[in-house]
């Protein structure tokens, strides 16, 4: 024989048996991730076929989990209003209270949020008259992209004005120039704001001052109407289950698919999710569907609370990761879309506006997250933690942080009816204009106002808000301790 030729036949002799392959066996098993595979020769056995196929299934069921997140979250959220708080199409949400925003993934404490949802299917162009005033908001997709900042960081800069949304593939109007115009590529969109002032009678003036109305209606639009939860029980956390999936069934079929999407949706037409047809998914696929939420929420939460993108970290040597990671509201890079920047924020949090990623000094919010103590551990809600804040906070209007529950990723829901800690707040300082913050299951003695209480046997996580952050943050002169455990 041909030397060459006999040596090409043991490279490919070796190269079958290094892949569990026998060149003198008909049927061997390839050892894989998830076991071994029977195989008749190089091609799988027939018997291994279905085993293939239900992995195909769970992979694409675990990746499609976290490509909807976004979309299943205001879908949810918009669920809730409609459903247990009687919010019709176009009405306003008040969430002034700690019981309010109970529903709310890592609301903010401080400030009360006014938002609702529009489905541009039924109103078409829609107006949005913002007053005067110290605010922060905008318009946002239901992929949670956002569209327009309103107020300090929109065009209007905090003089108020008005605003024309139109829905995918509308044709802008005569008046154009009448208007801040944004133009969206969802039918149903986020319409939201907070207001910054510290007085709430100014701050309630300033919402019944607020109009959102059809174009249709500009010549005499009627009166916006203002809601609040009063008390009742809502949950704007991405469902688990079969749910999460019936969730995104049905919005999917109010909405056009984007160009990007096209193969995500591929995805689920295997998985029996599909635009214009009902929700049925056969066993095989119901199986593949729940694991892969399964699976697919446990990546969530690694993805969130153990940030491995560059530069997520902000100090070198602190736990206080920056937890919005998308560079561009878009989130949208020359290349590529931020997918696991995006499953990472819409996970543990709602909305993006450009305000939030402000690099303008006095300008914007920021937010830093902290999922562990100073040693690398989880934060434990039965156990005490400390956090020095050093003197003079870069905020040039406030600061806060803000305690979540990991499992729902809204506000800790404790005893103490408090999840917050603000300079707003009547708070003990220490001599050199440093603070003190304490968490844990009991108060310490003396530091009652600087505590927040925790629930045993659940874990947290906490968001570090400075609002219109000033240069100390920008250049890091300025650096937040870690949060420690105390005896």
């Amino acid at each position: 024989m041909n030397p060459l030729l006999r040596a090409a036949g043991l490279g490919v002799l070796a190269l079958a048996t290094s892949c569990g392959v026998s060149a003198n066996a008909p049927t061997q098993s390839l050892q894989t991730r998830v076991g071994p595979i029977p195989m008749e020769g190089e091609l799988p056995a027939k018997k291994a076929l279905p085993q293939l196929f239900a992995e195909l299934d769970f992979q694409q069921a675990t990746q499609a989990y976290l490509w909807a997140l976004p979309l299943v979250s205001y879908a949810q959220w918009q669920k809730e209003f409609k459903d247990k708080l009687g919010a019709r199409n176009g009405d306003l949400m008040v969430l002034n209270t700690y019981e309010d925003k109970l529903g709310v993934l890592t609301a903010n404490a401080t400030t009360p949020y006014i938002l609702g949802f529009v489905d541009l299917n039924e109103t078409g162009p829609l107006v949005i008259e913002l007053p005067p005033g110290p605010t922060a908001g905008g318009v946002g997709d239901f992929w949670q992209r956002a569209m327009i900042d309103m107020g300090q960081t929109g065009p209007d800069k905090g003089k108020g004005g008005k605003y024309l949304v139109l829905p995918p593939g509308a044709k802008p109007p005569a008046d154009t120039d009448k208007y801040y115009l944004t133009n969206s590529e969802t039918m149903n969109i986020l319409v939201g704001f907070r207001v910054l002032d510290p007085d709430p009678a100014k701050g309630k003036a300033l919402v019944e001052q607020f109009k959102m109305y059809p174009y249709a209606d500009r010549a005499a639009p009627g009166k916006t109407r203002l809601l609040s939860p009063e008390g009742k029980a809502w949950s704007g956390t991405q469902p688990r289950g079969i749910e999460y999936w019936q969730r995104l069934h049905d919005i999917i079929q109010h909405e056009p698919v984007n160009e990007r999407d096209r193969f995500f949706m591929a995805m689920l037409a295997s998985l029996g999710i599909e635009k214009g047809k009902p929700f049925a998914p056969d066993g095989q696929q119901r199986k593949a569907l729940e694991q892969g939420g399964e699976m697919g929420e446990l990546i969530a939460k690694a993805n969130a609370f153990a940030k491995r993108f560059p530069q997520a970290q902000y100090w070198a040597d602190r736990k206080w990761d920056r937890v919005l990671n998308i560079e561009d509201p878009s989130q949208r890079l020359p290349e590529y879309d931020q997918l696991l920047e995006r499953s990472a924020w819409f996970y543990e949090a709602v909305t993006n506006t450009k305000g939030m990623v402000s690099k303008t000094p006095g300008l914007g919010q920021t937010y830093l997250g902290a999922y562990t103590d100073n040693k690398g551990d989880w934060l434990d809600g039965g156990k005490n933690y400390k956090l020095h804040v050093p003197a003079n906070p870069p905020a040039k209007q406030f600061w806060s942080l803000t305690l979540y529950d990991i499992d729902t990723r809204a506000l800790i829901n404790n005893p103490q009816r408090k999840a917050d800690l603000s300079s707003r707040q009547d708070l003990k300082k220490n001599p050199d204009g440093s603070i003190d913050l304490y968490f844990g299951p009991t108060a310490p003695p003396g530091f009652e106002n600087n505590w927040v209480q925790t629930v045993p046997d659940k874990h947290w996580f906490s968001y570090f808000r400075l609002y219109a952050p000033t240069e100390p943050y920008f250049d890091k002169s300025w650096k937040l301790d870690d949060i420690t455990l105390t005896p």
